[in-house]
This record gives structure tokens, sequence and C-alpha cells, in this order.
């Protein structure tokens, strides 16, 4: 694990606790949204032709600002309208620049699944993403252990949401594989290196069971990528950058879309 993404998980442990103290589950199963029957992540991705999982992503440690200027319901509702399958918001505040908030003014600006991105390392995120209106969450392998995410992974389906696990390598892939994973994701980024190649995600294709919905993550730039991609066996295409580096994301993504669907 990179020391950057050890230092995320030490001082999100520290939040996690921190907010639990302030707002226990009950307070939050108490949300309206709690009660919502979530979207089905899978069901979006398992639609015909290649789908786009579009980010929500304000910085990040490696690229530090890449767009703090629009609002959340401009970027969701530029999304649905370009035809993506799904959001992603990534939660996550100190490294990241999001925040739960985020999360519900997502919810209620567009009808899509939404994916609460962020590094869960305890139930109670999964009750709060439920509570702010998220359909699925993701589980980082490189920072969790086999009975981590099989603890959380269950506990998001007890709650009816579904799963999108991450996986950088095949080490990672092997220690994790599980019947509670909906949709399993193949981060095209090296955690060390920040490099980012799409060989990882062909390289890795084979190893992914049939009952899970193949995702790639990151590096992916053209529509060509996607297209290689969807042939090779990946259903699911998760972009974040691509778009929000863009002065309106729901443009870039309705241009990008329609240039995948030609």
């Amino acid at each position: 694990m990179s020391n950057i993404l050890e230092q995320i998980v030490r001082d999100k442990r520290k939040e996690v606790a921190a907010r639990e103290q302030l707002f226990p589950t009950s307070y939050w199963e108490q949300s309206p949204l709690f009660q919502r029957q979530a979207y089905s992540l899978r069901e979006a991705l398992s639609a015909s032709g290649p789908q786009i999982i579009a980010e929500h992503k304000r910085r990040s440690p490696s690229k530090a600002v890449i767009n703090q200027k629009v609002q959340v319901p401009q970027v969701v509702q530029g999304y649905q309208k370009a035809g993506v399958a799904a959001l992603s918001v990534l939660t996550e505040g100190p490294y990241f620049g999001g925040s739960l908030d985020d999360l519900v003014y997502a919810r209620h600006s567009c009808s899509l699944p939404i994916l609460r991105k962020d590094f869960f390392v305890d139930p109670y995120q999964i009750t709060e993403a439920k509570a702010h209106g998220a359909d699925a969450i993701l589980l980082i392998a490189a920072v969790l252990t086999r009975s981590e995410i099989e603890k959380l992974s269950k506990h998001a389906h007890q709650l009816g949401m579904e799963v999108l696990l991450e996986v950088h390598n095949a080490e990672e892939l092997e220690k994790s594989l599980m019947p509670s994973l909906d949709c399993i994701g193949v981060n095209n980024r090296n955690l060390k290196t920040f490099e980012v190649s799409l060989e990882t995600s062909y390289s890795l294709k084979a190893m992914i069971p049939e009952s899970a919905v193949a995702v790639s993550e990151s590096g992916l730039q053209d529509p060509a990528d996607i297209e290689q991609l969807h042939q090779a066996g990946f259903e699911g295409f998760l972009m974040g950058e691509r778009f929000m580096k863009e002065n309106d994301p729901g443009k870039a993504a309705q241009s990008f879309i329609e240039n995948l669907r030609r």
C-alpha cells in the first residue's frame, strides 16, 4: 500500500470514529432516504453495450485540483442527460474535496444508480451511505483484509445495496473473490507509481468470475479504449477526470458517448 493510501486510511478511521460519536447509526436509520429502495448498479451496467459510470470528483492527491467550479446538480443532471448508466460520487473530504452533502445533492438531482466512492473501513459508513441516497458502495481491496471485505459487503446487502470491489492486481483479486460482490472493478492506476496502463484490465479480466459485472477504471481517454475493453468482456467503465477536467462535464460526457455509439 502506498504511503498516501496508508495515511488516508488512518485519517479515515479517526474520522469515522468521531462521526459515530456525534451521529450514531440509529440517527441515520431515521433518514427518509434510508427507507428508499436502492436502484441496481448491476442491472444498469448489464444493459446492452458499454455502460459509463460518470464520476463527480473535485480533486485528488495525484492531480490536485480537477474542477472546483461546477456544482453537483449541474454535473449530475448533465451526466444523466448525456446517457450515462450510473454515477459515482466521491465523498472523501480532506484529500478529494468531497462530502456527504454531495451525495444528497446528487440523489435529488437524478434517477440513476449512485455509487458512494470513499474509503470504507467500517459498516457505519455503509449506513451513512444509505441514509444519504447511495445505491452502491466501493470497497478498495488494497486497504481491506478478506474478512473485512466479507463483513462490509454482507452489511451492504443487508441494507439492500450493492458492492463494487476495486482491485489493482492479481493478488488483490485472488484474496477478495466471494459471492457477496456484485461488480469487480479493475483500477488501471498503479498505486505506487500512479502510472496508468489499460493492460491491467486486460490481464485481470480472465480472473473475474462471470457472476460479477466487470468494470474498468482509470485511464479511459478515448471511445476506442472503451470499445476494445468491451470486446474483451468489460461491461462498465468508471470515468471521472476525463469529464470533470472540462468546464461542462455533462457536455463532455455527452460528446464522448455520442462518439462511442457511432
